[in-house]
């Protein structure tokens, strides 16, 4: 024991080693990144495990320390470069296109009546069957095709108007 009471290093890691390990082990669900974690967050420890067992509760801060060591080292894992066959040619791309798409489909959807809008959206952004959809909107699954039919066959109409004005 050293400074009157609390463990030195050694006779800690013998005591309470295994319990921080079994930490490291459910923390992280692998058994080499927990060694990995223990290992790390103990050689961090070392040089300053007197300040360390003065502050009261080594192995709360011992815990602690296997977090961040397996926290940085998946960071570390992620900024690391990545070689590739072909780099991207990224000098003719416009990031704005296909968010300028989004925003056309959304105008377009906008125009579209209040029931063959929700009936679009319902199909073909949530994904719902026809029952389901003719539940949320009150009325036949018959209704909810033909809403959507129409819907489609305006929006046809719309873009083909539009791309005869672009051209």
């Amino acid at each position: 024991m050293a400074d009157g009471g609390s463990p030195d290093f050694d006779e800690w890691v013998q005591l309470r080693g295994a319990a921080l390990l079994r930490f490291g082990y459910l923390m992280t669900r692998d058994h080499s990144r927990a060694e990995e974690a223990v290992q790390d967050a103990l050689v961090a420890a070392y040089p300053r495990w007197a300040k360390i067992g003065r502050l009261g509760d080594p192995e709360a801060y011992l815990r602690r320390a296997v977090i961040n060591a397996d926290i940085s080292r998946w960071r570390k894992f992620f900024r690391r470069e990545t070689p590739v066959a072909e780099p991207l040619d990224t000098t003719t791309q416009d990031h704005a296109v296909p968010h300028a798409e989004q925003d056309a489909v959304w105008t377009l959807c906008a125009s579209l009546p209040t029931k063959q809008r929700a009936a679009v959206v319902l199909r073909y952004y949530e994904g719902l069957p026809d029952s389901e959809i003719a539940k949320i909107l009150d009325c036949t699954p018959a209704t909810v095709r033909s809403q959507i039919h129409r819907a489609l066959a305006s929006l046809r109409t719309t873009l083909g108007t539009t791309e005869e004005v672009t051209q």
